[in-house]
C-alpha cells in the first residue's frame, strides 16, 4: 500500500479519536495503541546505557583515583537522572495528559524552543548517533577478537602473541546490522532490547566477578586516592587522561538523545512522563550500582595498570571460557544497542524523504513479502538501500579509526552537555515558564554551565588521545 495513502487514513482516524480522547485500538493522536510499560522502557534504557562504556570505567577511575572517580560517577548519574526527568516532561507540549505529543527529541525542541536551535539539536543528535554506531562497531570487533585471542593464549600457554586483523570482524558485525536494520521501527524492537539488556548484565557481572576474584588473589586493594601516579605517566599525560576519563564516564551514561523516542512507545495512563520518571530512576540506579562495582573492582584489581577495556585489554586471561562467554555477550548486546541508537536516525531520514518526495514509489511504496515462519514483511526499497549504505559507511569509518577508548571519550564529551543537559534544561524552563533570574532558573543555569565546562575538558582530553592514536595507526593495515 502506498505510504501517502496510509498517512491520509491515519490523519482521518486522528481527527475522530482525538475528540474522543482515544479509542480501544488507537491513541489520542490516531496511532495504534502504545503498549510500552515501565519495564519495557527500562529495558530500552538499560540496553542503551549499560553498553560498552562500562568496560572503560576501571580505566577511568584509574585516572581519577579512589576519591574523584566514584564521586564523578555519582555526579554524572545524578545529573543524567535529573535532566532526563526534565526532558520526559517535554514529551507533551502544554498539558501533560492531553497536550500534543512530540515523537522525537527534535520535535520536542521544535515545540518548546523553535528557530535555529532545532537545527543545532538535530545536527548534534544525529552526529552523535552516527558516532555511537562507529564506536559500537569498533567495540564489537575487539570483543570478537578477544574470544579468538583468549583461545589462542590458552592453546599456546601464553607463548604466541596472537596478532590478528580486526577488519573481518567489523565486516561480520556490519553484515548482521544490515539485516537487523531492516526492522522498520522502534516499537518492533522490544525483543531485541530485552535480549540486549540480559546480555549487558551478563558481561558486566562477569567483569565484576573477575575483578573481585583478582582482588582476592592479590590479597590487597590496588590503586591510590589520586589515581595513576606521575612516573607511570607524565604530568601532561595525567591531565589529559583525567579529562578523557570524564568523557568515558559521560559516554557510559549517555542515552538522553533517544529518551523521547523511547517515551513514545509507552502507554497511558498513567502519564508518559510519570512512567518515564520511574523507568529513568530504575535504570539509572541499576546502572550506577553496576558501574560502581565494575569500575571500582576493576581498579582495585589492577591499579595503575587498569586496561582501557576490562574484558579485552587482557587484564584477565583465565578462566578463558568465562571470558569467551562475556565477550560473546558484549557482541550480542552491541548488535541490539546499535539498532536502539540508530532507529531515530533512520526514522528521521525516511520521514524527510517521504515529505520531500511524496509521489515517489521508490520512497513511499511498500512491497509485501511473505517470510516463512515470520509472516508478511513490508519491504521498502528506499529504506533497504539507505539503511544498508548507512551501515556500510559506519563500518568503513570504524576500519579507519579502530581505537576504542579515545573514541568512547570523544563521543561522551560531544553528546553530554548539549543533549543531556542544555536542551532539556532550556525546554523545561520554556515549558514550565520559569521566570528569568528566579532561584530555580539560576540553579538550572549553573548546572548547565558547570556541565559545559566538564564537557569542554573531556573533549580536549579525548582529542589529545585520538591524535596520539592516529600517529600509530595505518588504515586498513592494522592488526592487534
Amino acid at each position: 500500500m502506498n505510504t501517502s495513502l496510509r498517512n491520509h487514513q491515519v490523519f482521518d482516524i486522528s481527527i475522530e479519536t482525538h475528540q474522543q480522547g482515544g479509542s480501544r485500538w488507537f491513541d489520542d493522536d490516531g496511532r495504534l495503541k502504545r503498549t510500552g510499560t515501565v519495564w519495557t522502557a527500562s529495558a530500552h534504557i538499560i540496553t542503551a546505557v549499560i553498553g560498552s562504556g562500562v568496560l572503560s570505567l576501571a580505566w577511568a577511575i584509574g585516572q581519577l583515583g579512589w576519591i574523584a572517580g566514584p564521586a564523578v560517577m555519582l555526579l554524572f548519574s545524578f545529573v543524567t537522572c535529573y535532566t532526563s526527568t526534565l526532558l520526559s516532561a517535554c514529551y507533551r507540549s502544554g498539558d501533560p495528559i492531553t497536550g500534543k505529543r512530540n515523537y522525537t527529541y527534535m520535535d520536542a525542541v521544535r515545540s518548546n524552543l523553535g528557530g535555529v536551535k532545532v537545527k543545532i539539536c538535530g545536527f548534534v543528535q544525529y552526529l552523535n548517533l552516527f558516532g555511537v554506531a562507529i564506536g559500537y562497531t569498533i567495540a564489537s570487533s575487539i570483543s570478537m577478537m578477544a574470544i579468538k585471542r583468549s583461545n589462542c593464549f590458552h592453546q599456546s600457554g601464553g607463548q604466541d602473541p596472537c596478532h590478528m586483523n580486526a577488519y573481518p570482524y567489523m565486516i561480520a558485525f556490519g553484515i548482521a546490522e544490515i539485516l537487523l536494520s531492516q526492522i522498520p521501527g522502534f516499537d518492533q524492537l522490544h525483543w531485541l532490547s530485552l535480549v540486549a539488556a540480559v546480555m549487558s548484565f551478563t558481561y558486566s557481572s562477569i567483569g565484576l566477578g573477575l575483578g573481585i576474584g583478582k582482588v582476592v588473589e592479590n590479597k590487597r586493594v590496588m590503586g591510590s586516592l589520586t589515581g595513576i601516579s606521575i612516573g607511570t605517566v607524565t604530568q601532561t599525560q595525567k591531565i589529559w587522561r583525567s579529562f578523557q576519563a570524564l568523557g568515558d564516564i559521560a559516554f557510559a551514561y549517555s542515552y538522553s538523545m533517544i529518551l523521547i523516542e523511547i517515551q513514545d512507545t509507552v502507554k497511558a495512563p498513567p502519564t508518559e512522563a510519570k512512567t518515564m520518571k520511574k523507568a529513568t530512576l530504575i535504570s539509572v540506579a541499576v546502572t550506577t550500582l553496576f558501574y560502581m562495582f565494575c569500575g571500582c573492582f576493576g581498579y582495585a584489581a589492577f591499579g595503575d595498570l587498569s586496561p582501557g577495556n576490562l574484558l579485552t585489554g587482557f587484564g584477565f586471561y583465565n578462566p578463558y571460557w568465562l571470558l569467551d562467554i562475556a565477550n560473546a555477550a558484549i557482541v550480542i548486546h552491541l548488535v541490539g544497542a546499535y539498532q536502539v541508537y540508530c532507529q531515530p536516525l533512520f526514522a528521521f531520514v525516511e520521514k524527510e524523504a517521504a515529505r520531500r518526495f511524496p509521489d515517489s514509489d521508490f520512497v513511499t511504496k511498500d512491497i509485501k513479502i511473505s517470510i516463512p515462519g515470520l509472516g508478511p514483511y513490508n519491504l521498502n526499497l528506499f529504506r533497504m538501500i539507505w539503511r544498508t549504505l548507512f551501515v556500510v559507511t559506519t563500518t568503513v569509518i570504524s576500519m579507519l579509526l579502530p581505537f576504542f577508548n579515545d573514541i568512547v571519550g570523544l563521543l561522551g564529551a560531544l553528546g553530554f552537555w548539549p543533549l543531556t543537559v542544555y536542551f532539556p534544561v532550556e525546554m523545561y524552563i520554556s515549558q514550565k515558564k520559569i521566570s528569568k533570574w528566579s532561584t530555580r532558573w539560576l540553579c538550572l543555569q549553573i548546572l548547565s554551565v558547570a556541565c559545559l565546562i566538564i564537557t569542554i575538558a573531556a573533549a580536549a582530553g579525548s582529542i589529545a588521545g585520538v591524535l596520539d592514536d592516529v600517529k600509530t595507526i595505518k588504515p586498513f593495515q592494522t592488526s592487534y
